[in-house]
């Protein structure tokens, strides 16, 4: 039934076994302090065996006296609305959204609670198990009722904002308070944040609000899982599954017994992530580059308007919560992903990136972390043409001749992550750059790529006395080192040979004494768009992911290295890896393909419905 005409449904009462009087007149008794129907009639309410035919009767004699439910009546009205209307009958629910319309419209100091009965429904309902004396308490995931359940509550949200055109400034502190923790289970989260996006389509205002709180608590997860983590685990769980196997081939016997009995053995799911807290962002991160891809594409044609405005909430996002966020893995990746639908959109973000680096307003440890998004973004990003790196290179290097022209003559010349960490930062974005987009860049036209890399003029960023190779990571230092020794661009090994001689240990405290060890990374760097370990979300990025590839010449390289990086230190070029850091949520430190069709037994929003006119 549409939603249009509702407040006018008249369905004729059924025949059911009732107690107590009318709610009309019970309210009146109520009014005259006589609360014996009253609470009679809210025991009715609350039985858990009610009927259709009851639940419809109430709701005609409660919308014929809507004008008469007022704020006496809060524990009333709280009851009725907690009436047990989904999953009942299409004749229950068109009274039971006729009836909420009519409250809203009357009486709209109930709207919060309308708002948070509707928001309640957007996590699967909870089911107790009792283990022993403990209850354990979490979302019921075999509920096959779930799609139309929240298609009905988002009807029931459609019908609010239409009666009370202010119901999106109400709306967010609701939705914030009940998203579920971080800890539950995949599917509850899930369900939460798919049913959020579906709110963002047809209440756009919302939508950067929305998108907010979903990457603020992915973030919480993101950094929460460790790269280092995720990988033992995965390989733990790839060990065990081939002894596993191989247990089952031994056992050939056994297996063609189960066959007879009609009993198979059940294959573990390889898409599941091994790392608990991976398998919930890789699940989170799966609805909502679904989100991103269905909002951006329409029968697989881009929509720019759409798009444009995508990507400037999510910028927003990235300002706030992203780049503040030290050491997250995959949740950047969004930004990524959307990025990849034109170039327009990378080389919008690569812009945002630059303004922000040589902008002398940003503190000095955001414009780090942005050199090091855009040094990883260059790098990794397979759907830039080499044109637009040449373009970032052309903005970068000159910015770095600028600086070192402003320190030759002023007595702070000297080699201090402290003083330059943005100049360091921004060094190493074009060495990492260099080092992935070097082959791109000569490949074609060997004579002209050579004589644009002898025009970056590196062997005066290497030589300056700020020093920079002592200061960015040894990977990319030995790297680039091999690969401008390769084009003769500027002999790097003289000065990291010094460079290792000077290095002088720092001795830190620790719980079993001190220990002295050598800080390989002062600039505390970390790349946000190294290789994306999560498996279901990560089909949508590898096919626009640049891959290390390690080129020929480096066994020509000199086979001493200069200065050794740990294995937290490497990039994927040397091990698949990257800097490894044990830390927790916080500043950067200075020194729907549509899975939108997730729940998997749900699908897409349907778009049309919640466009449609009401």
């Amino acid at each position: 039934m549409e939603v249009e005409g509702r407040e006018f449904l008249n369905t004729p009462p059924m025949k059911t076994v009732r107690f107590g009087d009318y709610v009309a007149n019970t309210l009146a008794k109520f009014k005259q302090g006589d609360k014996g129907d009253y609470e009679l009639l809210k025991h009715q309410l609350t039985d858990p065996d009610i009927k259709d035919g009851q639940i419809i009767n109430w709701l005609q004699e409660f919308r014929t006296c809507v004008t008469q439910l007022n704020k006496d009546h809060e524990q009333l009205i709280y009851v009725v609305l907690r009436l047990p209307w989904l999953g009942r009958s299409q004749a229950v629910v068109d009274e039971y959204l006729s009836f909420l319309s009519n409250l809203v419209s009357a009486q709209t100091v109930y709207l919060r609670t309308c708002l948070k009965m509707v928001v309640y429904n957007f996590t699967p309902a909870r089911v107790r198990i009792r283990e022993g004396d403990v209850d354990i308490s979490d979302s019921d995931d075999d509920d096959e009722n779930l799609p139309r359940n929240f298609d009905l509550c988002h009807q029931a949200l459609q019908i609010i904002s239409r009666y009370v055109p202010s119901t999106s400034r109400f709306l967010m502190p609701i939705l914030i308070e009940h998203f579920p923790f971080v800890q539950k289970s995949s599917r509850t989260l899930e369900c939460y944040v798919f049913n959020l996006l579906r709110v963002a389509v047809y209440i756009p205002a919302l939508r950067r609000e929305i998108l907010e709180l979903i990457i603020s608590k992915m973030l919480t997860l993101d950094v929460s899982a460790p790269r280092a983590d995720i990988e033992e685990m995965e390989e733990n769980a790839e060990q065990k599954n081939s002894e596993e196997s191989q247990d089952e081939c031994l056992f050939d016997m056994d297996e063609d017994a189960d066959a007879d009995s009609g009993l198979a053995p059940t294959p573990p799911d390889l898409t599941a992530m091994a790392h608990p807290v991976a398998e919930r962002l890789d699940t989170l991160m799966s609805v909502l580059l679904g989100f991103i891809k269905d909002t951006c594409l329409q029968n697989g044609v881009l929509e720019l308007e759409k798009t444009k405005a995508l990507y400037r909430d999510l910028l927003s996002v990235y300002d706030k919560l992203i780049l503040p966020t030290h050491a997250s893995y995959h949740v950047q990746y969004c930004v990524f992903y959307l990025c990849s639908f034109r170039l327009g959109l990378a080389e919008a973000f690569l812009d945002h990136l630059w303004k922000q680096l040589q902008s002398p307003s940003q503190p000095s440890v955001l414009r780090q972390a942005t050199a090091s998004y855009m040094g990883s973004f260059l790098a990794r990003a397979k759907f830039l043409p080499v044109a637009t790196v040449r373009a970032c290179l052309d903005l970068l290097v000159p910015w770095l001749h600028l600086y070192i022209d402003s320190q030759d003559a002023n007595s702070r010349s000297f080699c201090d992550v402290t003083l330059h960490g943005p100049f360091y930062a921004a060094c190493q974005a074009v060495f990492y750059t260099l080092v992935f987009r070097h082959r791109a860049i000569v490949e074609g036209n060997m004579k002209k790529g050579l004589a644009y890399l002898q025009s970056l003029n590196l062997e005066r960023i290497v030589m300056c006395q700020l020093n920079p190779l002592k200061v960015c990571l040894p990977a990319i230092t030995n790297m680039f080192a091999a690969i401008t020794r390769k084009y003769q661009l500027v002999f790097c090994y003289t000065i990291m040979e010094r460079n290792n001689r000077n290095t002088l240990p720092i001795v830190r405290s620790s719980v079993g004494g001190d220990s002295v060890s050598a800080n390989t990374n002062p600039l505390d760097s970390f790349f946000p768009f190294d290789p994306y370990l999560l498996k279901r979300s990560g089909k949508l990025i590898e096919p626009i992911f640049q891959a290390w590839e390690e080129p020929d010449y480096m066994a020509d390289a000199p086979k001493k290295d200069i200065r050794k990086a740990s294995a937290e230190e490497e990039d994927d070029f040397l091990r698949d890896d990257t800097p490894q850091m044990d830390t927790v949520m916080g500043m950067t430190p200075s020194s729907f393909e549509s899975h939108l069709r997730s729940p998997s037994s749900m699908g897409s929003p349907p778009l049309a419905f919640l466009q449609r006119p009401f």
